[in-house]
Formats: structure tokens, C-alpha cells, sequence
């Protein structure tokens, strides 16, 4: 493993880091699928990301994640690294067939022990686990069953935020529900480049109301199991901004925002869906029983914003569907490996709309960071200044967020070691660890050294006299 080594920080860079608050948290994040392999093994059921990226000509190269980072076995080492990086917090995800193989019924022990030297470990070294119930691996079962088309599904989850939350729940003091809910309704069900890789705008639509259902069923029962809690969920956002003044650009950014962004804010912070949402779309809505949104919108303690772009609106001669507004991005913007224009400005504005608009308590950044095409010559550390920047004038840009009235209380970059990345498969590598997949060896980047030093900058700092 390597060893960090110092890097000197230029002034700005510590007024950067004095910049934050003494109680801000500095994370990484990861995901089950997307790292921890093992998926055959001590009992684990088969989940959706299993099934869909065994089947030919849905990822990259027909990569899979039957092994990924193996952090199943590599977990000691893996939080170790952690702890040279000086993280305090890590948010990672628990993998639902890990804990029901079929989604219900029959707990599997093993699983949960995992979980729960996972967290052993991480308090060891003073690293504060912040627990994702659900990141996507759904157990293939229950998709047989109907997936998140079935409204049991939305209880079937409740049931299994409970078993998890009793099991850790007196030491996980942090709690995200759901991550992307956007992003397993309509890239899962309407686009179908992610599980289960269905192609109905309707089912999306009706998949992305059970999600929030689990959302709002699961959040007393984490509660009762876990006092003194605190408790969210993880939506991708992005801001839309208008590419000229034209009305109809007026009018479609209208309609982009609202698919993008108030499709999931709107209901769990105002009780509704956006007005003529589903009619724009023209699809019916989704069904909503009574009470429903009200489970909904059942208060949470914070909100995680995942970050990576925004978009550029430019409107059409007729009125679209707000998921088919036209959307392009500057040609002379820089962008990453996925083609994502850099736009820190995006985070900033972001977060102090969602202060101002839904007037939300507490904020974290729950997902930040970039992917660029990184090689290793075998060497100490790998050269990656794109990712360096990135992530200190996002940091920077959340600083501004805070002076502008927004409460962040944390960051967690992704992600802390290159991944299983969906469909892209090992294509595309996002860590500020670099992971050589046929020896699993780690290897710090510059851009987590960089993060190292930022993070003890900010606690050197804040140290009391």
C-alpha cells in the first residue's frame, strides 16, 4: 500500500480549509455493487446489477461485479487507507441480497456481520459511518415479483431498513434511505441503461413513487431502532440554466427543472407532486393511495446532494416533454471522462436554492468528484491534476454556498477507490485511490493526498488551543 507523502498546500488553499466550520465532516463514499465483489458468497441472493450486467451488451466489455474492489475481503485494509486519508466519516451502502437473499423472509447472518465489523472498524479509527440502505442492488427476487412497479416492494424495504437498523442502529447515528431514486426509476425503468433496463416512461414514473414510499415507510421504523438518529436520503440534482432569452427557452427550462430536479424534492418537502408534471409528460400519474404522500414528506433531518454537472437549456419550437427538453452543455467548457462539463458555480447555486426554496435544515454533499483516464506506471502515486482541481474548486464552491446562508455539514467525495462503474463497467474510474484490478493493489492519487492534506489543514486548524 502507499504511503502518503506531504503536499504543500499554498495559502489559499488553508484559507480553504479554515473556510468551513469546526463541526464540518470530511468523507469518501462507495456503493455495495460497485465494490465490495463477494457476490456468490456467505449467502448472498442474487440482486437486479447481477442479472443485468450478466446479460450481453448492457456493460462495458460485459464487465460484471462479481469481484469489483473486493473490499468483502479487503475491508480492514480498505479502512485503514481510509484512516491514512484522515477521513472522519465514510458513507457507504448495505447490500440488500447481502441481508435477504430473496428480499423477505429468512435474515442471513453472515451479512449482517459484515455490516457490522465494518462499523466496529471504522469507529476503531474514529471514521463515522453514515449507512445507505439502498443503492441500488435490489434483490433479483423481488424484481421477479415486480420490482418497484409493486407497492410491496415499498414495504418489503421498511422491513429490511428495520432488521439493518436494529442491528447497527447503536452505533450508526447517520442514515440515508435511498441514493438516486431518479436515477433507479428512469435510467432503470424509462431509458433502461441501468437494472432491471426496462424502456417504459409509465413504469418509471410509477417505479419512482414506490421508491419514495419506501423512503417514507422506512423512516419511523429507523427511527424506533436507532434513537437519536439523524436521517436522509441522497437525489442527484443538477441546476438548469437558460442558454438564450427566448420565451420558449423560459418555458422548457421550466419543464427540464421540474423532471430534473422538483419531480422528488416537491413531494418530499411540500406533500405534492410538480402541478401538470405527469400531464406535460403525458403519462398518467403514478398510483398515489391516500395517505401516500404524506408518508412522503414525513420530515427528515438532512438532505444529500450528488453533484457532478449541470445542464444548458435551449428551447423548442414546440412545447416538449419535460424529459425530452434539449440540453447541451458549452463547447469550449472543460469536461471529465464521461463527458460531465466542470461547473463548480452548479454546486453552489444548488445548494442555496435548495435553502432558500424548500428551506431545508441540513445539507451534505453526499456525492462529489470526477472521473479522468488515470494510468499507473507502477510508481509511489499517480499523477491526476484535473481531479485535483476539481475537487478544490468544488470544495471552494461549497465554502461559498455556506457565506451565502446554505447549512452544509459535510462532504463526502466520490469516490475513495475506483469502482464498478454501472454500465460503464471498469472504464471509468472515479477514486482518489487508484485500484490495479488484477492485483487489487491500492494506490493513493494525487488527488487523495491533495484531499489528505486539505482535510488535516482544516483540523489542524480547528485544533483548540
Amino acid at each position: 500500500m502507499s504511503t502518503t507523502r506531504n503536499i504543500l498546500l499554498t495559502e489559499t488553499e488553508r484559507s480553504l480549509a479554515a473556510s468551513f466550520p469546526a463541526s464540518f465532516h470530511w468523507g469518501a463514499a462507495t456503493a455495495s455493487y460497485q465494490i465490495e465483489g463477494a457476490t456468490r458468497e456467505d449467502g448472498r441472493g442474487p440482486s437486479i446489477w447481477d442479472a443485468f450486467s450478466e446479460t450481453p451488451g448492457k456493460v462495458y466489455q460485459g464487465h460484471t461485479g462479481e469481484v469489483a474492489a473486493d473490499h468483502y475481503h479487503r475491508m480492514a485494509e480498505d479502512v485503514a487507507l481510509m484512516a491514512k486519508l484522515g477521513l472522519d466519516s465514510y458513507r457507504f451502502s448495505i447490500a440488500w441480497p447481502r441481508i435477504l437473499p430473496k428480499g423477505t423472509g429468512a435474515i442471513n447472518e453472515k451479512g449482517l456481520d459484515f455490516y457490522d465489523r465494518l462499523v466496529d472498524a471504522l469507529l476503531a479509527h474514529q471514521i463515522q459511518p453514515y449507512v445507505t440502505l439502498y443503492h441500488w442492488d435490489l434483490p433479483l427476487t423481488l424484481h421477479q415479483r415486480g420490482g418497484w412497479l409493486s407497492r410491496e416492494t415499498a414495504f418489503a424495504f421498511a422491513d429490511y431498513a428495520e432488521i439493518v437498523a436494529r442491528r447497527l442502529g447503536d452505533r450508526v447515528k447517520h442514515w440515508i434511505t435511498l441514493n438516486e431514486p431518479w436515477c433507479s426509476a428512469y435510467l432503470g425503468y424509462a431509458v433502461g441503461v441501468h437494472a432491471p433496463g426496462m424502456q417504459d416512461r409509465q413504469a418509471a414514473v410509477n417505479a419512482g413513487h414506490h421508491l419514495l414510499l419506501a423512503h417514507g415507510l422506512a423512516v419511523p421504523r429507523v427511527r424506533a431502532a436507532s434513537p437519536d438518529c439523524k436521517l436522509g436520503l441522497a437525489l442527484n440534482l443538477g441546476p438548469r440554466y437558460p442558454g438564450d432569452d427566448r420565451p420558449e427557452t423560459a418555458r422548457d427550462l421550466d419543464r427540464a427543472d421540474m423532471f430534473a430536479n422538483r419531480w422528488l424534492l416537491d413531494p418530499l418537502y411540500r406533500g405534492s407532486y410538480p402541478a401538470q408534471l405527469f400531464e406535460l409528460m403525458e403519462l398518467d400519474a403514478p398510483p398515489i393511495e391516500e395517505g401516500d404522500l404524506t408518508i412522503i414528506s414525513t420530515p427528515i433531518d438532512f438532505l444529500g446532494l450528488n453533484y457532478y454537472t449541470r445542464a444548458v437549456v435551449y428551447g423548442q419550437e414546440q412545447p416538449p416533454h419535460p424529459d425530452a427538453c434539449k440540453e447541451s452543455n458549452p463547447a469550449d467548457a472543460t469536461y471529465t471522462a464521461m463527458q460531465w462539463e466542470i461547473f463548480p458555480q452548479g454546486l453552489r447555486d444548488m445548494l442555496v436554492r435548495l435553502h432558500q426554496e424548500y428551506h431545508i435544515p441540513s445539507l451534505y454533499i453526499t456525492e462529489n468528484g470526477a472521473a479522468f483516464n488515470d494510468t499507473w506506471n507502477g510508481g509511489e502515486t499517480i499523477s491526476d491534476p484535473g481531479r485535483v482541481s476539481y475537487l478544490r474548486d468544488h470544495i471552494a464552491a461549497v465554502a461559498d454556498a455556506i457565506r451565502d446562508g446554505a447549512p452544509v455539514d459535510g462532504y463526502f467525495v466520490w469516490s475513495l477507490m475506483d469502482n464498478f462503474e454501472w454500465a460503464y463497467g471498469y472504464d471509468k474510474r472515479f477514486g482518489i485511490v487508484y485500484v490495479d484490478y488484477e492485483s487489487q493493489q491500492r494506490v493513493i492519487k494525487e488527488s487523495g493526498r491533495w484531499y489528505a492534506q486539505h482535510i488535516a489543514a482544516f483540523h489542524d486548524i480547528h485544533r483548540p488551543l
